[in-house]
């Protein structure tokens, strides 16, 4: 957003604000209020973004096609029900950076993960490890200790954890791929996020492809706090799948329906084996209701059940504001809003807390992670008290995100004042 140097003070910010060419944006969403009816300082977006003011009269329509319709509102509604979810198709391929048929807007995340991995885990005696980050979110853990187990294997020989060095935060580009060099052998998947939910690291995906095709393992990522954040190009950078949710940066809202990526190379082969349901089913010949599964080509032909087409009204509304904004112009102007809250921050006591997300532009994308030294957990329950809206994460880390389609460089000042305020 600007190359000039950043500078202290209110009259910066403002000018900051005012040659902005997204902040129209800030005025579709609705921000949570303070007991005297301001505006909060909300800095959640990575753990639940805004809700467009569009949602509510997306999710109205299809209250009343409802109400109006019944059951023809699957064929008759001015949106019809059956392709609805392809409404989101085109939004969702330009956002992830993949082919309409490699995408499919389905399930929660967790369950994404695990159809995906009945079908691309597929280990054998000597090449059965997953490979994980153990900062990893614990839902993700989870699912793939239970794939292990599934498989009859222990995971304290099955699962592999990529560790930062001593007395880092973050993994080092050069160690991820040594790894993989020297234990690809055994890595049946590489299974990572494309940033860490709590350091806030953006991992180099396109290099992590590169090598595990390399060395023959499969790759996967989450990418929950990727997608809506950074620029993503799964198409070219080719990893095998991906899977993430829509109520962070998507503003899809709480426990909205997730996203699935499965690169073309797989999406047209019926017999990669999968778990099956109805919707995945040729819709060609899905209402004949035949006893055998065929499947769909592409990503659709992972789809279990019917979509919730309200879930998709909701996302459907904010979508279309990323596709108007343009990720490549979000993603400028987050470089910029992190930046300037790096330094501003850097302007406060450096004794009171460490910043754990790195600090270089390309290594991020719009969380920073504050550690505290001490009573970091007081302090945040002081700042909520006062409007600001984070996220804090045991045992001492405090989450934050500028999110370019609606917070300002005013807001960034106004939580630095704030937070620097409470220090003393």
């Amino acid at each position: 957003m600007t190359s000039t140097p950043f500078q202290a003070g209110a009259e910066f910010a403002a000018a900051l604000d005012a040659r902005d060419p997204l902040a129209h944006f800030r005025d579709r969403f609705c921000p949570p209020k303070t007991k005297s009816g301001e505006d909060c300082i909300y800095l959640c977006g990575h753990s639940l973004g805004l809700q467009p003011k569009s949602a509510g009269d997306y999710i109205a329509q299809e209250l009343r096609a409802w109400a109006q319709l019944g059951v023809e509102g699957h064929f008759h509604a001015d949106n019809p029900w059956m392709p609805y979810h392809r409404m989101l198709t085109q939004l969702t391929a330009r956002l992830v950076g993949a082919r309409p048929a490699e995408v499919v807007v389905m399930n929660s995340l967790t369950v994404n993960l695990h159809l995906m991995m009945a079908s691309f885990y597929r280990p054998s005696t000597a090449r059965y490890k997953i490979l994980v980050e153990r900062g990893a979110f614990p839902s993700d853990r989870y699912a793939v200790k239970s794939q292990i187990d599934f498989h009859g294997l222990d995971p304290a020989s099955s699962l592999l954890e990529l560790t930062p060095r001593a007395d880092e935060f973050c993994m080092r580009d050069e160690d991820i791929e040594s790894l993989i060099d020297r234990e690809g052998e055994s890595i049946a998947l590489i299974l990572l996020g494309g940033v860490n939910y709590a350091t806030g690291q953006a991992f180099d995906m396109e290099a992590i492809t590169k090598a595990g095709r390399r060395k023959g393992c499969i790759v996967g990522f989450d990418l929950a706090h990727a997608a809506g954040n950074i620029p993503l190009r799964l198409h070219d950078w080719g990893p095998d799948f991906a899977v993430w949710c829509s109520y962070k940066y998507l503003n899809g809202g709480p426990g909205c329906v997730g996203g699935c990526f499965v690169h073309e190379r797989h999406a047209c082969s019926p017999e990669l084996p999968r778990f099956a349901g109805w919707w995945g089913h040729d819709e060609k010949t899905r209402f004949l209701m035949g006893p055998d599964f065929r499947a769909m080509e592409g990503a659709e032909g992972w789809q279990l059940s019917n979509p919730p087409i309200l879930a998709l009204a909701a996302l459907r509304a904010s979508m279309e504001i990323f596709f108007e904004a343009g990720m490549e112009n979000l993603r400028a102007k987050s470089i910029s809003l992190t930046g300037y809250m790096e330094f501003l921050l850097g302007q406060a006591p450096s004794e009171k807390f460490t910043i754990t997300t790195p600090r270089e532009p390309m290594r991020r994308g719009a969380q920073l992670s504050i550690r505290f030294a001490h009573e970091g957990r007081k302090l945040c329950n002081r700042l909520a008290a006062m409007g600001v809206i984070g996220d804090w994460r045991e045992p001492d880390t405090f989450r934050v995100a500028a999110v370019p389609l609606y917070n300002s460089y005013k807001d960034v000042y106004r939580f630095a004042q704030i937070l620097s305020a409470a220090f003393h």
